[in-house]
């Protein structure tokens, strides 16, 4: 365990978790995991009292050291949690969790393209974190928070584990999968024309030189992420939902990305959904995913399963997509405060 190096009113901690659960995944990634947790002011001075949880995961690309990284007028997330925290918020463990594969990234999801990231999320970390630190370890007081891909995360895992997590914060978490998805379908057949359609002779070339040095990368590698999270074959070979010559839409394929959209996952996990404690929902008005309106969506159909009003934070803002780290704290507060009742 390595103790953070900043200046900071409570502690954050640097783990390594040994994962049985991704060892031998099929990305061949590493499965000792970086895991950091932070514990606020006070957490030192008395040895009995327990705390709410909140996980934080990341959005595509995403990786957990760059929850430190500094820039141009802004603190890194693990700094204004901490003053949030000296201010006089309840206090919280923040846990923030890798999941970082060699396609940029995990969604979050079990799939036999990139291996067992919710498991591993599930299954392993939270039962490491409750056995080494005072949690107060019940849904009620445990939540689970993310942007952009971890926003998704954070909007499927309740659904799906309501066992464990009782409460979320999405900001621009990707939802309405007709509108944040297919635009790049479009884009993605255009470059694909100088890698003889082939996605896969597109990562070959990706891996010999630096990354993210054509303007296709971005679009490419998210398509080639994302379809190895949702659509991977048996084998594990990532399937796009879409013909790569013409752009048509796979229908097979193309539901079941459709089957991990969260705006059409609440219908069939209503009661989980009903039972959440706290629910934060925002994005930004000028979303380039458009994911203001799948913030919308997902708004109308949590509310549609019976969530109480109160129990849920709706805002669309004045921004788009990146530059929106200063969210995190706003939905942290609230979630802490609603975890503390």
């Amino acid at each position: 365990m390595l103790p953070w190096d900043g200046e900071l009113a409570g502690r954050l901690d640097r783990h390594i978790v040994n994962s049985a659960l991704l060892r031998g995944n099929p990305l061949g990634d590493p499965h000792e995991r970086p895991l950091w947790v932070y514990v606020p002011p006070g957490y030192d001075d008395d040895g009995s009292e327990r705390y709410p949880a909140v996980y934080v995961i990341q959005g595509y690309t995403g990786h957990l050291t760059m929850w430190a990284n500094r820039t141009p007028f802004r603190q890194p997330f693990v700094e204004t949690a901490d003053a949030l925290f000296a201010g006089g918020a309840p206090g919280c463990v923040v846990v923030y969790v890798d999941a970082w594969t060699a396609y940029g990234g995990s969604q979050f999801v079990d799939s036999p393209g990139t291996g067992r990231y919710h498991s591993y999320l599930c299954d392993e970390v939270v039962p490491w974190v409750d056995a080494h630190y005072r949690t107060i370890p019940d849904r009620e007081s445990r939540a689970i928070a993310g942007k952009s891909s971890g926003g998704f995360g954070a909007m499927i895992t309740p659904m799906l584990r309501p066992d464990l997590f009782g409460a979320l914060a999405t900001h621009a978490g990707d939802a309405l999968y007709e509108l944040c998805y297919v635009p790049d379908f479009g884009r993605a057949v255009r470059a694909l024309r100088d890698y003889d359609q082939d996605i896969q002779a597109w990562w070959a070339d990706f891996r010999a030189r630096p990354a993210f040095t054509k303007p296709e990368d971005p679009t490419l590698l998210m398509l080639l992420g994302v379809s190895a999270c949702f659509s991977a074959g048996e084998d594990g070979t990532p399937e796009l939902p879409f013909d790569p010559a013409t752009g048509v839409l796979r229908p097979a394929t193309w539901q079941r990305w459709l089957d991990w959209d969260p705006v059409r996952m609440v219908p069939a996990h209503a009661v989980a959904v009903r039972s959440l404690r706290a629910v934060w929902i925002d994005a930004g008005m000028s979303d380039e995913y458009y994911l203001d309106l799948g913030a919308e969506a997902f708004r109308a159909e949590v509310a549609k399963a019976g969530l109480p009003a109160e129990r849920l934070h709706f805002e669309l803002f004045d921004a788009g997509h990146g530059g929106i780290d200063y969210r995190y704290p706003l939905s942290l507060a609230w979630l802490a405060e609603k975890l503390a009742r």
